[in-house]
């Protein structure tokens, strides 16, 4: 026996369990890869999370009917693009269906997988396809760092909390973190609401 065998009514509303994971604070990224026509691809995200440092894995979810999941089964290969805050427009634009109107005037260069790499963002996570996995409504796929690249100039990330955009105000330490992987530490002073996001990239949002 375990306590699923002993647990109350299963089913919990949509509606119900997607408000309480609204209050779960999050950063944005925006998925990128390589459609079958050679052009680029990219949905707004934010089910990811890092997975292993060794090997370094990583893990998104993306809709099953997402057109940027169809593109990174064919091409193998995504970037993960970590949104600053000041952002908003860049992860509107590709939360939206229709993936070409979400490319223009937006800078990008290919990565080394082909995948293309946004320009002006805090960081960009470079993967190939290591696993995917059934999850409900939802595919996950685990990617296998190849690169990683973090912005010269320090920035405030892009948070998604309740619904709404919102932007950590950012200290510098005094002192960075010693070890081979250091980089400068910030600590957070306060989260505040920059306004509803036309469509939240939540994990039904990875398209």
């Amino acid at each position: 026996m375990t306590a699923a065998d002993h647990a109350p009514g299963t089913h919990v509303p949509a509606a119900e369990f997607r408000d309480a994971m609204g209050h779960f604070a999050t950063g944005v990224t925006v998925i990128t890869s390589v459609g079958a026509d050679g052009a680029p691809v990219g949905t707004t995200a934010n089910a990811v999370t890092s997975l292993s440092l060794d090997p370094p894995l990583i893990l998104v979810c993306f809709e099953l009917a997402s057109l940027t999941l169809r593109a990174i089964r064919g091409h193998g290969a995504f970037v993960v693009n970590v949104l600053a805050a000041g952002q908003e427009q860049l992860s509107a634009g590709f939360a939206r269906r229709g993936l070409a109107a979400a490319w223009e005037g937006v800078r990008h260069r290919h990565g080394p997988t082909g995948s293309p790499r946004l320009e002006g963002v805090l960081a960009v996570v470079e993967c190939t396809v290591e696993h995917r996995l059934p999850g409900g409504d939802h595919e996950i796929v685990v990617g296998r760092v190849r690169h990683v690249e973090t912005s010269a100039t320090p920035a405030a990330p892009l948070v998604f909390f309740r619904g709404g955009y919102a932007a950590l105000a950012s200290q510098p330490a005094s002192t960075p973190r010693s070890g081979p992987s250091a980089r400068k530490s910030h600590s957070p002073n306060f989260c505040s609401r920059n306004g509803a996001a036309p469509e939240p990239p939540s994990a039904s949002r990875c398209r």
